[in-house]
C-alpha cells in the first residue's frame, strides 16, 4: 500500500464530507491538495497542505480549517497524533503498526513492491538512443540509453503503457557517406589497397561490411555505375550498422519495440502531408528570418524561405522548412515524425536528447502543439555530457573504432550493472563524471557498491538462516510477530520501505529516475546502519540463537528490504547482487 497515497485519499474525503456539511464551498478544487513527508522528520510520519491551499479560495481563516481537518483526522485508523504547524500545516504521526503492515505488503508483492495503476494504462512513446545509424554506439549514447530505458521501466512500473522507440536517421547526408565508406572496405576486402579519403569514415567497424557484400555480390558492383551501386551498398550497409546498434544496445539490456525509419515519411509523402495540413492552418509562410542573436544557425539564410509560424507556440522565432536548394531542413520531416506518433495513439511523448540538441527544444514542442492541436504534449528529456575518469584523472580510452570510444569498451571493463547504476546517480540534466576506478570500488563513497552490498549482505543472512534450519520462504516470514520489531533503526528501516512506492509515483510523475537511485541510497543506507548496530549489540543482529520469534521477525525485516532493493534496481536494469567478489 502506499501509504501516503492512502491517507491523501482519506484527507480528500474528509473534505468531501465538510462540502457536504456546508463548512466548504461546494465545487472547490482539491487536485493541489497533497499528503507528503513533512520537512522536518520529528514533526511526525505525514504532512498535508490543505488547509494552506484551500482556505483563501473557500474563504476561511487557514488555522480554522486546519483545526477542522485535524479533528476529522484523529479518528482515521492508525493516527496516534495531529498536530497543526505554522499558519496550518497538518502533521500525522502513525502507530507502529502501520508501518509494520507494510512488510506483509512487500512480502505479498515481491519485486512487483511499488507497482500501482497510476497511469491506468495510458499509452507513451519514449523515443530515446536515436544515434545516426554511422556505426557503433559510442560512449556519448550511453548515458540517453540507460536514461530512456530506466523511464521507460519506470512509467510501466506504475502502469503506463510504453513504447520503447528508436528513430532512425537514415535520409541524411551522412548515410551516403556512410555507404561510400563501406564501398571503400569492399574495394580492401577483394584485394585493393585503399586509402580512406577525408570526409569518409575510416573505422574498422566496416570491414565486416565490405566482405560481406564480397561475399554478396563477388567483384561486380566494381563495374556497376555509382548509381546503381550505391542504394545496394546502402541497404546492405544500413541492416549491417542497425544489428550492430541492435548487439550494443544488448550489452545495456535496452531493446525497442519498435524501430521508426526516416526515409520512409519521405517515400510515403507523410511531410509533404503534414506541411500541407499547416498550411491548412495558416501556419506557413514565405518570410525572411531576422539573424539570430549570438551564434549564426544552419538553418538561417538571407532569402525568402518557407517558414513555420512556431512562435505563436511560444518558440523565440519562426523556422525554415526548406534549404536553399528546395529540399527539406531536418525539421520538416520531425514534424512529420512527431505526428505520425500522435495518429498511432500517443498523446503523451517524451524524447530523451542530447545536451547538443538543447536548442531544438522549442520549435519541437512548438510543432507538436501546432499539428495535434495541442492534444498531445511532448516532455524533451535533454542529457549532458559524461565525463571519463579514472583515479580521478581525466581518461582517454584507445579507440578501436576509428575517432571515437565505444559503448562495448566502456561496458566490457566495467560491467553493465556499474554502468546503468552510475548514469542514474545524478538528475539527467546535470553534468555527470565516471570514474573507472571508483564505479568498481568497494567503499561507501561508490554508490553501485553500497546499494548493491546491502542486497548481498541481506541475501547472505538469509543463506546462513537456512543453513541453520530456519524457513526463510516469503510464506513462512508473513507470519512473523512483527511487533517484536521495536528499535528505532529497525522502525527507521520499516518507513524507508513504507515511503517507496511514492518514491516511485514521485519519480515517474516527473520523468526522473534518478531519485529512485535516490531511494534505493536512502534504503541501502538505513539497511547498513541496522547491520552496524548489530555488530556493537549481540542482542539486535538478525539471527538471535536463543529467540527464534524475534530472528523470523527480523529475517522478515530484511528479507523485505532486499525485495524492495531488488524491485528498485529493475526499474534501474540492474540485477541485485546475491554476493560481492
Amino acid at each position: 500500500m502506499n501509504i501516503f497515497r492512502h491517507f491523501e485519499t482519506r484527507v480528500n474525503a474528509i473534505l468531501t464530507d465538510l462540502t457536504s456539511q456546508g463548512v466548504l464551498s461546494a465545487g472547490l478544487d482539491f487536485s493541489r491538495v497533497a499528503v507528503e513527508p513533512p520537512r522536518d522528520p520529528s514533526h511526525g510520519d505525514l504532512s498535508t497542505n490543505a488547509a494552506m491551499v484551500l482556505a483563501k479560495v473557500a474563504g476561511m481563516n487557514p488555522r480554522a480549517l486546519a483545526e477542522q481537518l485535524a479533528k476529522r483526522l484523529k479518528d482515521e485508523k492508525g493516527v496516534v497524533e495531529v498536530s497543526i504547524a505554522g499558519p496550518g500545516f497538518i502533521n500525522l504521526r502513525l502507530s507502529n503498526d502501520v508501518w509494520l503492515e507494510g512488510i506483509s505488503d512487500v512480502l505479498a508483492a515481491g519485486v512487483n513492491y511499488g507497482s500501482s495503476d497510476l497511469g491506468t494504462g495510458k499509452a507513451v512513446n519514449v523515443e530515446y538512443v536515436s544515434a545516426n545509424p554511422t556505426g557503433p554506439m559510442h560512449v556519448g549514447h550511453v548515458r540517453g540509453a540507460v536514461f530512456g530505458d530506466a523511464l521507460a521501466n519506470l512509467l510501466e512500473k506504475v502502469g503506463y503503457s510504453v513504447c520503447r522507440e528508436y528513430y532512425i536517421n537514415d535520409a541524411g547526408g551522412q548515410i551516403e557517406v556512410l555507404s561510400r565508406s563501406a564501398f571503400m572496405r569492399y574495394r580492401e576486402a577483394l584485394g585493393e589497397t585503399i586509402t580512406i579519403p577525408e570526409g569518409l569514415y575510416p573505422g574498422e567497424y566496416l570491414i565486416p561490411v565490405g566482405k560481406t557484400l564480397v561475399a554478396t555480390y563477388g567483384d561486380k558492383l566494381l563495374t556497376m555505375p555509382e548509381a546503381d551501386w550505391l542504394p545496394l551498398v546502402r541497404e546492405a550497409t544500413m541492416s549491417m550498422m542497425m544489428d550492430l546498434i541492435r548487439e550494443d544496445l544488448a550489452l545495456l539490456g535496452i531493446t525497442h519495440e519498435t524501430f521508426f525509419s526516416e526515409r520512409t515519411l519521405h517515400q510515403s509523402g507523410a511531410v509533404d502531408r503534414v506541411l500541407k495540413l499547416l498550411d491548412e492552418k495558416g501556419l506557413i509562410y514565405t518570410g525572411v528570418l531576422e539573424r539570430p542573436k549570438g551564434e549564426a544557425q544552419d538553418d538561417w539564410e538571407e532569402r525568402p524561405q518557407t517558414l513555420f509560424r512556431s512562435t505563436r507556440f511560444g518558440d523565440d522565432q519562426d523556422r525554415a522548412l526548406k534549404k536553399s536548394d528546395g529540399s527539406w531542413t531536418y525539421f520538416a520531416p520531425d514534424i512529420a515524425y512527431h505526428f505520425d506518433k500522435f495518429n498511432r495513439g500517443y498523446t503523451t511523448l517524451i524524447d530523451v536528447w542530447g545536451a547538443d540538441h538543447s536548442g531544438y527544444i522549442k520549435r519541437v514542442k512548438a510543432a507538436v502543439a501546432a499539428v495535434t492541436d495541442n492534444k498531445a504534449e511532448i516532455d524533451v528529456k535533454v542529457c549532458q555530457m559524461v565525463r571519463l575518469f579514472r583515479n580521478g584523472e581525466p581518461f582517454r580510452m584507445s579507440k578501436r573504432a576509428g575517432d571515437f570510444i565505444t559503448l562495448r569498451d566502456v561496458v566490457e571493463e566495467v560491467g553493465k550493472d556499474a554502468v546503468r547504476f552510475m548514469m542514474l546517480t545524478r538528475k539527467n540534466d546535470a553534468p555527470l563524471d565516471f570514474d573507472f576506478a571508483k564505479v568498481v570500488e568497494q567503499s561507501r563513497d561508490n554508490p553501485v557498491f553500497y546499494v548493491q552490498y546491502a542486497h548481498a549482505r541481506i541475501s547472505s543472512v538469509l543463506r546462513n538462516a537456512a543453513e541453520q534450519k530456519l524457513d526463510v520462504t516469503d510464506a513462512t516470514l508473513k507470519n512473523a510477530n512483527l511487533a517484536l520489531l521495536t528499535d528505532e533503526a529497525e522502525l527507521g528501516l520499516v518507513r524507508q520501505m513504507g515511503a517507496f512506492p511514492r518514491a516511485i509515483e514521485q519519480a515517474a510523475q516527473a520523468h526522473e529516475p534518478h531519485r529512485i537511485a535516490f531511494a534505493l541510497n536512502d534504503l541501502a543506507a538505513a539497511f547498513h546502519g541496522l547491520w552496524n548496530k548489530g555488530k556493537e549489540d549481540a542482542g539486535l543482529r538478525f539471527i538471535v540463537p536463543d529467540r527464534r520469534d524475534v530472528t523470523m521477525a527480523r529475517l522478515a525485516l530484511i528479507r523485505s528490504a532486499a525485495l524492495v532493493l531488488a524491485a528498485g534496481l529493475g526499474i534501474l536494469g540492474v540485477e541485485p547482487a546475491e554476493e560481492m567478489r
